[in-house]
């Protein structure tokens, strides 16, 4: 990199928060998208740490007016290459920006920079005995402002929604290094186009968040688990379709192949409850008052019976609901070694079986094992392709289109979680119009006419 930009960086955020030596930096410009499938990652950047938004400001200005491109780097946790780097880049680290800033109870709200991290505001509200922040997809290490522009999802969107659904206000500085404020703690507010909501699930090509203030949900007394097994994924499906009709929601459904299951299992040495059937449910229930709780359990074992379960099993003591998550949370873990790709496919719940009868297929007729787990009850799928050592098959661009082909027929999204990132970016010519395409990249050209923030990721 450029002495003449290192410099320059340093005078902005001061020299001992520019990282330029090779070793140091090329954690930071890479994410944990599969190594199959990751764009190539070049190293020949700097990593920059600033502590505020007028920083921030000032590292835009500057690369705006020499037009050299910028990546915002929150926890790298990233699965759809949005935080390579791809060419010589300014890496904007929030690290430093991770202070949690008020919690509101009146407005129910929580504000903090865009570097707090999950673990952070759990351990926050770990402490607090009636609220907390609901959204969880997965790792501790995801950062507040990579939950926003990735529009994060997770187990719990069933009851809660996604990342969208908790964004109240955004601080955000824009590539032409502009400072603007987007939303407020309001219920309405019918005011002019809503920036905020362009900014969520944006990957970062718009602006850099900088500050949140997020929505926070009561806290149930009482919460458990449960396990019910089903021969195949129709009835699964169905049981989940009749389950919703009756207006229950419980606050996590997960469906999980038993292949998988009892792998994630086998890796870690714990027993999974149930070894028949082919699929299983994975139901966590949270309620205010614990008569609540158990009739829940009645209800949904109730449904599923009707709709030809196999066995049931409740998680009475914690040790139990422990185990079960810790088993359910290693599923991923269990065959990273083994993924080649994994695409996150959200369908409809009334094409969820139909799509899972075309996965079926493709897997029989490429001989290439393909895994299902994922968050059924917002029809949010994860197909993993599976070689032994994770290499690509000779047969991946079929397998790969052929999926992505189904999700469009079943009228669905090829991402629902991950984001599009710099891994399918030709997919979106599957799911969307060209004049549709030509809207978004207008969309970019207005907050980013240089295209200097994240290039090559989302469009």
């Amino acid at each position: 990199m450029n002495d003449i930009i290192i410099k320059k960086m340093q005078e902005i955020v001061g020299a001992d928060y520019v990282v330029s030596h090779l070793d140091k930096v090329a954690s930071y410009c890479e994410d944990e998208t599969e190594k199959a499938v990751k764009p190539k990652v070049c190293t020949d950047c700097i990593v920059v740490k600033p502590s505020t938004a007028e920083e921030i400001s000032e590292i835009m200005k500057y690369a705006n007016e020499n037009k050299l491109p910028v990546m915002a780097r929150g926890g790298g946790t990233s699965l759809s290459g949005a935080a390579v780097a791809i060419m010589p880049t300014i890496i904007v680290s929030m690290e430093r920006m991770n202070r949690i800033i008020e919690v509101d109870e009146t407005s129910m709200t929580v504000e903090c920079e865009a570097g707090v991290t999950l673990l952070q505001i759990g351990e926050h509200f770990s402490k607090h005995d009636t609220l907390y922040f609901p959204i969880h997809p997965g790792d501790e290490g995801a950062q507040v402002g990579g939950l926003v522009v990735m529009n994060a999802g997770g187990v719990r969107a069933v009851r809660y929604g996604v990342m969208r659904d908790q964004v109240k206000a955004l601080e955000v500085v824009l590539p032409t290094g502009e400072i603007i404020h987007a939303g407020g703690k309001l219920i309405k507010n019918n005011a002019g186009l809503d920036i905020k909501d362009l900014i969520i699930g944006s990957e970062g090509i718009l602006g850099i968040v900088t500050k949140a203030t997020l929505s926070i949900k009561p806290k149930d007394k009482y919460t458990g688990s449960l396990l019910v097994s089903f021969e195949n994924e129709e009835d699964a499906v169905k049981a989940v379709t009749e389950m919703f009709k009756a207006g229950i929601r419980p606050l996590a459904v997960e469906y999980m192949e038993k292949t998988a299951i009892l792998r994630a299992a086998k890796d870690i040495g714990m027993t999974w409850p149930s070894d028949v059937g082919n699929v299983d449910l994975y139901f966590i229930v949270s309620e205010r008052k614990e008569d609540d709780l158990y009739e829940m359990y009645e209800t949904i074992v109730g449904i599923c019976d009707e709709n030809n379960a196999l066995d049931s099993f409740v998680a009475e003591s914690s040790k139990e609901q422990r185990t079960l998550l810790e088993i359910r949370s290693h599923v991923y873990p269990s065959m990273h070694k083994m993924v080649v790709d994994a695409i996150d496919a959200a369908i409809p719940m009334k094409n969820l079986s139909r799509y899972m009868e075309g996965i079926k297929n493709i897997n029989n007729k490429y001989g290439v094992e393909i895994s299902t787990i994922g968050h059924i009850g917002d029809g949010n799928l994860h197909n993993s392709i599976l070689t032994e050592d994770a290499s690509k098959p000779e047969c991946y661009d079929q397998i790969s289109d052929e999926i992505f082909k189904l999700v469009i027929q079943c009228q669905g999204s090829i991402t629902g979680e991950h984001g599009v990132g710099k891994v399918r970016n030709e997919k979106l010519k599957m799911q969307f119009t060209e004049k549709e395409l030509q809207i978004m990249k207008a969309i970019k050209n207005v907050f980013d006419p240089n295209n200097i923030l994240n290039p090559g990721t989302a469009l």
